[in-house]
């Protein structure tokens, strides 16, 4: 075997028992709150928070809000479409079911099981696509989003939802997405006037 391949087993190995030993307390009562109060990062949800950034904006004729909101639906957008362009080739059991079952499966795949589609994270890919482009426009938004997207990002793994390096892939999606987004309306001079 490789110093490569037997490097990335040895991370694998380290990631499913950090990540195992920390969604043990997946039933606790405050890992389940957690949990329901990081579903604020699910698709629906984040369309709707940036939808009402941009009509907040429209009303109280806050261009930092308008500007802010189309930045944080757009960059959503893409990360949503590269999370999904990347979760329809694996397979990944969440660590919740692979807990219960006994059994972690990771391999090229297009299961369309839930219980099969931890890899990467949606949620986190989201969340912090949409809380850079909200740091980046909108008037003291930096630290609450990223506390925010911080803390949806850290209950996964306890929550046994996602894996920590779906986490980390689904940030790096998320990262990026904002970025791609942030360049192309450099672009477009008009719509940065503030």
């Amino acid at each position: 075997m490789s110093k490569a391949k037997k490097a990335a087993k040895t991370v694998a190995a380290a990631d499913r028992k950090a990540t195992h030993d920390a969604a043990r307390h997946r039933d606790a009562t405050p890992v389940k709150a957690a949990g329901l109060l990081a579903e604020i990062a699910d698709q629906p949800q984040l369309i709707a928070i940036s939808a009402a950034t941009i009509a907040a904006g429209l009303i109280g004729r806050r261009r930092d809000l308008v500007r802010g909101g189309a930045r944080m639906l757009a960059a959503h957008l893409l990360a949503t479409a590269a999370k999904s362009a990347i979760k329809h080739r694996f397979d990944r059991s969440r660590p919740g079911k692979a807990l219960s079952d006994g059994h972690t499966r990771f391999e090229r795949g297009d299961s369309d099981d839930h219980q099969l589609n931890s890899f990467p994270s949606g949620h986190t890919a989201g969340v912090v696509a949409v809380a850079r482009a909200a740091a980046r426009e909108i008037d003291s938004a930096a630290v609450p989003a990223a506390l925010g997207a911080g803390a949806i990002a850290a209950i996964q793994p306890v929550a046994g939802n996602h894996y920590l390096s779906d986490v980390i892939v689904g940030g790096a999606i998320g990262w990026i997405a904002e970025a791609i987004v942030d360049a192309m309306l450099e672009h477009v001079p008009h719509l940065m006037e503030k």
